[in-house]
Formats: C-alpha cells, structure tokens, sequence
C-alpha cells in the first residue's frame, strides 16, 4: 500500500481542495495522513484521513498584511509571514516523514520550509496550490496587483517594466530566508520565485480555463485540475433556510483574519429593500458583532453548498476556494479583493465575464449594489466555467497524477 502524507500551511481555505484529493486517494488504495490546522483534525478524521496538527510554533506566526497600506506593501507582509514560517515547517515536515515514513508527499504551496524538505528527501512529491500560481508567462501580467491581462504592445510593455518591480520586490523578501533553509538541507539556492515551483516533479493548480487565464507556456509539470469542491456538501443545510424565501446573495469574508467585516455591512445595507435575501458567513470575524436585520443572516459558518443551490449571486473577498466554489454552482460572483492574491481572482472573475469586481477602497453600499444586479446579468458567463470546471480532472484526477508520481522516474 502506498503511504502519502500532506502537508498544510495554517489556512482553512488551503485544507479545504486539498481534502477531496486526499480523500480521492484513500479511495484509490493509498494510506493517508496529513499535518494541518488543530480545529480540523476531528473533520478530517471523520473522513477516514489520519491527520495530526501542525507544530504551533508554525501556528504562532500569523498573517499581519492586513496592518500594511496598499497592495505591494500588503504582498510583501503576505511573503514575509510565509518566510518567517519557512524554518517550523521544514522542521515540522521533516519530523513527520521520520514519523510516518511515507512513499509521496503532497505540500501546500504556501509552505516554503516543507517544501524544501520534500525536495531534499527525494520522495516524490507534489505542490498544492489552491491559488493563480505566481509563475512568470508571456500570456499573464505580473502576479500581484490584479493587472488585467495584456493587450498588444503597450500591455506587453507594461508587463516587461513591472515585472521586475512587482515580483523583484518580492523575491528579495523572500529568497534570503528560504535559501537559508534550503542551504541547511543541502540545496542549491533559488534565484526566482519560479524555480521553486519547477523544482517540484507535479504542481496541482486547483483551478481551469476559462477562470485561469490560457497561457502557452504552462511548465510541463503543471496540471490545471480544477476547484476539487463538493458540490453536494454532507453537512446539510441550516434549520433557517427553509424559512428565507428570497433568492439569497451569499456573502463570504476570509478564513484568515483581514478586516473585512466591512463588507458583510455594505452588503446587509445596500441590498436592503432590493428583494435579496443576505446570508453572510465571517469564519474569522465575530457575527455577533454584526447587525444584521429581516432581510439578512451572518453566521460564523454554514455549508455553502444548499446556499448557493437557491442563491442569484456570491459577494465574496475574492478568496479563490469562496470565489471557485460559487463558480462551480454557475452562480455569478461580485469579487471584492482586499489583499493576498485576492486581487488576482477578482480580476479573473471580471475577465472571465463570471461576475463582477469591486476595489475594496471603492467599496459603498451603493456601489456594491450596483455591482451585484451587473454580476447577476452575467450568470451566463458563471454556467460557461461551471461547464469547465465540471469537466476539469477534479479530485479523482488529482489523485491519480500523485499516484502516478510512485511510477515516475526519479528525478532527485
């Protein structure tokens, strides 16, 4: 029996297309276990995955992006978490090989430490990521600001110039930290972002065309998967859905702390009176701290899914899993980014003409409004990525790819 253990970083939103695929492979005869949050242990469990949580001192370093001011200042706070953390989660990826002695390993993307160690182990191993990948392309703008893609020479100039200033700036965070780790484990450093995601012998990209831009240039180790969500979730719905009789426009703030209560507020006031039903869920904020009133719910958390089934549209923070799960249910999305690689999916989402995207410095209840009855004009936009998503490889195919990696030469 094949033995594969994962490996998060300390994000729900990371965990949550990464179960499926472990699941997938369970079924596919392979023992499973993965490292991740403390709080989903019991779920995991409860879904036949051995899990154990990660150490806390990986846990202990917070996201703090939301504190900077404007969106190159919040990347660079976003890369120097994930480099701070590189030194626990290598120590704890490499205590848990020892532990669990595994034949392959799949690492989120997020985890520089841990994927260090997975390339120095000579394991096979996959990367996990559940976000639009930062690699450099002829066919999409720098990573980063949300730039729309590139239109002719003017567009492919602009891409040229600031590309050294968006992912430069970035990589000069970033690379000093990670190569330390990597130096201890034996390892050539790295001189770009990409050649750690090239190093890796499978990439898994969550996500499909039309919603990830066409790039001719995709590495040969990448595979575009698609969201890997359930869309008929087990959990059923709430007691208080049957009761809402309006067509519902879900709302979604991070799983991970930024600030963005703001928007369930301009939500419940600016689709007051309209004949929509809001139902917000704040897995990070306090819903308590929310007023919400009769024509609304905020709920720390609800299945998604049995909302979507009767909703119009998805106002979410531009989170890719939120964003991704309501696209796949071929509900339209009003995408409000407030940092992270928010911005990125957001535009995706406008370019993909599957919703709507709305600035977080732009944000007003009237705005939003607006924005919403636009982005359910284009649900046809919504059914067309629904279609490719549903025709993406999706869990079973992830699977299979990880499995296939046992069969593969060895590249280390």
């Amino acid at each position: 029996m094949v033995r594969v253990l994962a490996y998060t970083s300390p994000a729900l939103g990371h965990l949550e297309p990464l179960l499926p695929v472990l699941m997938a492979l369970r079924s596919g005869g392979a023992e499973v276990s993965v490292r991740t949050l403390p709080d989903q242990l019991a779920r995991v469990r409860a879904h036949g995955v051995a899990a154990r949580p990660l150490d806390p001192a990986v846990l202990a370093v917070g996201l703090e992006d939301w504190r900077a001011r404007g969106q190159l200042a919040a990347l660079r706070a976003s890369v120097t978490t994930f480099a701070a953390r590189a030194e626990h989660d290598a120590e704890d990826l490499a205590r848990a090989i020892e532990e669990d002695g595994p034949d392959l390993l799949v690492v989120d993307v997020n985890s520089w430490g841990a994927l260090a160690v997975a390339e120095a182990s000579g394991l096979p191993y996959a990367v996990l990521a559940p976000y639009p990948l930062a690699l450099r392309s002829q066919d999409a703008p720098p990573f980063g600001p949300g730039l729309r893609p590139a239109q002719g020479f003017p567009g492919r100039l602009r891409d040229r110039l600031l590309s050294p200033v968006v992912l430069g700036t970035l990589e000069r965070v970033m690379l000093p930290p990670l190569n330390r780790t990597r130096a201890a484990r034996g390892l050539t450093p790295l001189h770009r972002y990409d050649d750690l995601l090239r190093a890796a012998p499978l990439v898994l990209a969550t996500t499909a065309e039309p919603f990830e831009y066409h790039r001719r240039d995709w590495p040969g180790n990448v595979r575009l998967v698609g969201p890997c969500v359930d869309l008929e979730e087990a959990t059923g719905p709430p007691a208080w859905l049957s009761a809402i009789e309006q067509p519902i426009v879900l709302v979604t703030t991070s799983s991970e702390f930024q600030q963005d209560r703001r928007l369930v507020e301009a939500a419940v006031e600016g689709l007051r009176g309209t004949g929509l039903h809001v139902v917000a869920t704040v897995p990070a904020g306090d819903a308590a701290l929310l007023a919400a009133g009769p024509e609304a719910h905020v709920v720390g958390w609800a299945p998604h899914a049995p909302l979507l089934r009767s909703a119009v549209c998805a106002v979410t923070h531009g989170g890719m899993g939120a964003t991704q799960r309501a696209l796949a249910h071929g509900v339209p999305v009003c995408a409000v980014p407030f940092g992270r690689d928010q911005h990125e999916v957001a535009r995706r989402v406008d370019v993909a003409r599957a919703g709507t995207r709305l600035p977080a410095h732009r944000l007003t209840p009237d705005r939003l409004r607006a924005a919403v009855q636009k982005a359910i004009q284009r649900r046809p936009g919504a059914t067309r990525v629904a279609a490719a998503f549903a025709a993406a490889p999706g869990a079973a195919g992830a699977a299979s790819a990880v499995l296939g990696l046992s069969r593969a030469p060895d590249r280390h």
